[in-house]
């Protein structure tokens, strides 16, 4: 499977070139998001002011913009490093997390529709609300509550193919079976482990990866090997049957483990392509 070579190809990449990657991410989970994107071989810059905005995005291989826990400046700093990086044409990661929350939320994330993202990363929910409020339709309505998905990935699927017309990139609906999805292509990715719902951070720290491996990648093969590596990770740490303080640290682990053959062989049993109206 040519995608598995690409993504193997990706993981090696990411440890020889060791890219720096900004994000603006919530300060919940911000040491969580760092230590993931350190793990799988990158450089994490981490910043809030709007005035770092764009000279951090000049510097970084990519960018990855995340919507939680927002404070006031991000009306400012959030669009900034979107627009630079869009004008510069290096690839940038947005997380719509709690979108459709409130009017502040939406407020700054319908600035960035002018900004194209080349990768969304969500869970069902998020990317039901992001389409909505980027006014790509108008007869699905998704059910937020706060960072939780009410929905499935499949109830998502139309919306995700929108976004993805729309942005002409990727869109990564995390859940119980990922899906990865672009204009062209399809894929499903299972197992992984039921304990990332008992830690905070999951899916902020995943959408920190990709934005890593889309610094060495095209968009498709940068969110696969993102999503593919956290299944593999998780589901690894879980076998070690322990608590969720320290399944956190096994997780953290396994990301920095991560090798050829370990995902090479996850990959042929967990990723499969699917038909674009599946």
């Amino acid at each position: 499977m040519k995608e598995i070579t690409e993504i193997v190809r990706a993981v090696k990449e990411v440890r020889r070139q060791n890219p720096l990657v900004g994000s603006w991410t919530n300060f919940v989970t911000i040491n969580f998001v760092a230590n993931a994107q350190l793990a799988v071989g990158g450089r994490a810059a981490m910043c809030f002011l709007p005035d770092e905005a764009k000279p951090l995005s000049c510097i970084s291989k990519a960018v990855y913009v995340n919507m939680g826990t927002l404070q006031p400046i991000a009306s400012e700093s959030l669009p900034q490093a979107a627009k630079t990086a869009f004008e510069l044409n290096k690839p940038w990661v947005l997380d719509p997390i709690a979108s459709g929350l409130g009017d502040t939320r939406n407020h700054v994330i319908k600035t960035l529709k002018d900004y194209r993202p080349n990768i969304i990363r969500g869970n069902a929910s998020e990317i039901i609300a992001l389409a909505n409020l980027w006014e790509l339709q108008t007869e699905r309505q998704g059910n937020v509550e706060g960072v939780d998905s009410t929905d499935t990935v499949e109830e998502a699927s139309q919306s995700a193919a929108v976004l993805a017309k729309f942005t002409k990139g990727v869109v990564a609906v995390s859940g119980e079976t990922d899906l990865i999805l672009s204009t062209e292509k399809a894929y499903h990715i299972t197992g992984g482990s039921q304990m990332l719902k008992s830690i905070t951070g999951a899916g902020c720290s995943l959408g920190g990866v990709i934005a890593v491996f889309a610094a060495v990648a095209d968009n498709l093969t940068a969110a696969l090997a993102g999503s593919l590596i956290y299944k593999w990770a998780s589901e690894t740490a879980q076998k070690e049957k322990i608590g969720t303080a320290s399944f956190q640290n096994a997780f953290i682990d396994n990301l920095s483990l991560t090798n050829a053959e370990s995902i090479t062989e996850y990959a042929k049993k967990h990723l499969s392509e699917v038909s674009l109206n599946d």
